[in-house]
């Protein structure tokens, strides 16, 4: 130790050079992402590095969001929109720059470093910045268009204090990990029709890495399966429902998308107690079979059934040996879209010139409606005319009048609510079906699986609901059950011997071969699991 200080001590490294070198600021990055530019500090992709994180892989979240925001406005103008987690303020100038005067942007962090360079970021975009009711200005630097790009607020508090003082029309939440502890403020003092949009990067815990952390931070039971993606999407939907419902305020699902990063869930806020016991109805537990991973959720009601394997559509249970089902859940188990919001968004991004996810909302509206792929046309919505969601009339037009401010804040009539209510039962046959399975996950040994798109053909011809979805891009969302599934990926499968990918069915194979071999398919793979259980 002594001969090490002596060494740095002969090189001139004492502790007053020491100092003056870490007190010298490295150089800030600029990005640009959809004509904002926005400065970042070093090392600004390591949460545990710096004070303002930013993630360029989170550009796809960031449009999404920006979409529903830009199809929320085009309802009632001009919109409070809170960003509770700002970090470099990007999403928040992304907002005030595209969106002007419809929208009055609030950007929040807790971090003051953070706060200084949203501030430094919003004067590089010719953003007024308005800090505790104080405008500041660079007058030096202020151009002739610089008023109509909007003002943004910029606070320095606690999110949980924020949303429980000011009351917003548009809240986004994307803390680091997880966000159940900023639902409760949020819902607290959400305007009636209002949208929460939250951000969930815990994926260890949501994808079933980490069961443990999922039990503790959604008090939810998990394990891994085909259809992992969509579980985490139904297990946030069915946190932020509660958070809800601990209101008096109901939920619309808007949409909800799982990627490789990030969960992302956007409802609208329904307000009203009839509104927060239908949605709590919606909650409700998972039977899903370890074996052949069919799934069915659980029946209504509080009675405890006798045997509840008879609620799964496959009969492992009575051919294996031991349990072989589990409980998964709570979770959310109703629809995960609303075609009509995601074909308005579809607009707003080709209005606003967003490439990048274009192709992903028409995934979306294709799987909220369960059918395969066509090719189809976004219009304008008319001026004119109102659009009907959730059971409402919503007015779109481009007026600034009172009307659009008679639906801002105000606490609709039981006369909505029950159409509301209405609207939602008569809609239950047309929801889209729960979860998916995988192509690959259920292919037949030794047989050669059709092509994904004549396949979805083959389920439609057989009078099933189908379409792709955007949680698997092997993944089959469908109503048929699991076993006249696998007949059918068997029916027009071909020998592995013949060679090639050549379509049609097996002329040699009768129905009841099929059924036959798709059960000692099942046979095979559980026997080759042996003991392993998710």
């Amino acid at each position: 130790m002594l001969g090490h200080v002596r060494r740095h001590m002969n090189k001139g490294e004492t502790k007053s050079r020491y100092i003056a070198a870490s007190a010298a600021k490295p150089p800030k990055e600029i990005f640009k992402e959809a004509d904002t530019d926005v400065q970042v500090c070093p090392n600004y992709s390591v949460p545990q590095k710096t004070d303002t994180y930013f993630n360029p892989k989170m550009k796809l979240n960031r449009q999404l969001i920006f979409c529903t925001l830009a199809a929320l406005a085009e309802e009632r103008k001009p919109l409070e929109c809170l960003d509770a987690f700002g970090a470099t303020g990007i999403m928040g100038l992304q907002w005030a720059k595209h969106l002007g005067n419809a929208v009055k942007v609030t950007i929040n962090d807790l971090n003051e470093n953070s706060v200084t360079l949203i501030q430094e970021n919003c004067h590089l975009n010719k953003l007024k910045v308005v800090v505790d009711s104080k405008e500041k200005e660079e007058s030096d630097e202020i151009l002739e268009g610089e008023e109509n790009l909007g003002n943004i607020t910029v606070t320095k508090m606690d999110a949980n204090v924020l949303m429980h003082l000011r009351s917003f029309d548009f809240i986004h939440l994307d803390p680091f990990g997880t966000s159940v502890n900023y639902l409760d403020s949020a819902f607290r003092n959400i305007r009636n029709l209002g949208i929460v949009s939250v951000t969930s990067t815990d994926i260890s815990s949501l994808y079933a890495k980490a069961q443990h952390v999922a039990r503790r931070h959604y008090g939810c039971n998990i394990v891994r399966t085909e259809y992992y993606k969509e579980l985490a999407a139904r297990i946030v939907v069915a946190a932020v429902a509660r958070a809800a419902a601990r209101c008096n305020k109901g939920i619309e699902v808007l949409f909800a998308v799982a990627l490789e990063h990030f969960v992302l869930v956007v409802v609208r806020v329904l307000r009203g107690p009839t509104s927060a016991d239908e949605t709590a109805k919606k909650i409700q537990y998972l039977i899903h079979c370890q074996w052949c991973e069919e799934r069915i959720f659980q029946k209504d009601g509080n009675m405890v059934e006798e045997n509840p394997y008879r609620q799964l559509p496959c009969n492992c249970h009575g051919s294996m040996p031991g349990k072989t089902a589990i409980e998964l859940g709570p979770l959310w188990s109703s629809s995960l879209f609303n075609t009509g919001f995601l074909k308005r968004m579809l607009f707003e991004s080709l209005h606003h010139g967003l490439d990048d996810i274009q192709t992903l909302i028409k995934t979306l509206i294709f799987e909220s409606e369960c059918t395969p792929q066509s090719h189809f046309s976004v219009q304008a919505p008319s001026n004119l005319n109102k659009q009907e969601e959730c059971g409402v009339f919503i007015k779109t037009t481009d007026d600034t009048t009172t009307d659009n401010y008679t639906a801002q804040g105000k606490r609709k009539g039981n006369e909505t609510i029950t159409n509301l209510a209405k609207k939602q039962k008569t809609d239950v046959s047309t929801e889209h079906p729960p979860f998916y399975y995988n192509i690959h996950r259920h292919s037949i040994k030794g047989m050669n699986m059709p092509k994904l798109k004549k396949f979805l053909c083959y389920l439609s011809q057989a009078g099933f609901r189908v379409s792709r979805t955007h949680f698997d891009p092997m993944g089959v969302r469908t109503d048929a059950p699991l076993m006249q599934f696998k007949s059918i990926l068997l029916k027009y499968s071909t020998p592995t011997y013949t060679g090639g990918q050549s379509e049609g069915h097996v002329q040699a194979a009768s129905e009841d071969t099929v059924t036959d071999r798709v059960e000692m398919s099942v046979n095979d793979k559980a026997e080759a699991s042996g003991c392993r259980r998710w």
